[in-house]
């Protein structure tokens, strides 16, 4: 039952399936914690990753000489109970946007290529990213560099970026 209740308070908590079977949950009471700073940079990677998504948009584009545009992007989504994280997020970092993700959820996006290869990228090159999320930023780390050289406007560039 504990593990029930401590399910019902996390996220969207129990579905109403789960509801009808277990009338008798009690959501454990969530502690409001009002941060007004990021502590540092060490704890902004731990956070990211956690929770943090580092990825690409290869799009179809009469604007291109190869026919496609290519944008990474750095994302943290979170419950919209934690949307003034985010913001501070954006503020230390001093790029990016919040932006809602439907009712429940909030976005926290970097677009911009030259935030991504300035700002986003050398953090986590001296604050690494732990565990198999690191893979995923050396791809991005990789696709960015070959997009700063111009590659990606290429034939062979773009062939180089869909293989990563």
């Amino acid at each position: 039952m504990q593990i029930i209740n401590l399910r019902a308070s996390i996220n969207l908590g129990l579905s109403n399936l789960q509801k009808s079977k277990i009338p008798n949950y009690n959501p454990v009471a969530r502690p409001v914690i009002n941060t007004t700073i990021i502590p540092d940079l060490n704890w902004l990677s731990g956070f990211v990753t956690a929770e943090g998504c580092f990825f690409l948009s290869i799009i179809k584009s009469n604007r291109t000489k190869v026919g496609y545009a290519i944008q990474l992007m750095f994302k943290l989504t979170q419950n919209k109970r934690d949307k003034e994280l985010l913001k501070l997020i954006a503020k230390f970092v001093n790029c990016g946007a919040v932006y809602s993700k439907g009712e429940n959820a909030f976005d926290f996006i970097v677009s911009k290529f030259a935030d991504n290869l300035n700002i986003i990228i050398p953090i986590f090159k001296n604050y690494p990213i732990q565990g198999i999320k690191q893979l995923e930023y050396q791809d991005f780390c990789q696709v960015a560099a070959l997009i700063d050289i111009g590659k990606h406007l290429t034939e062979e560039g773009l062939a180089k970026i869909l293989l990563i």
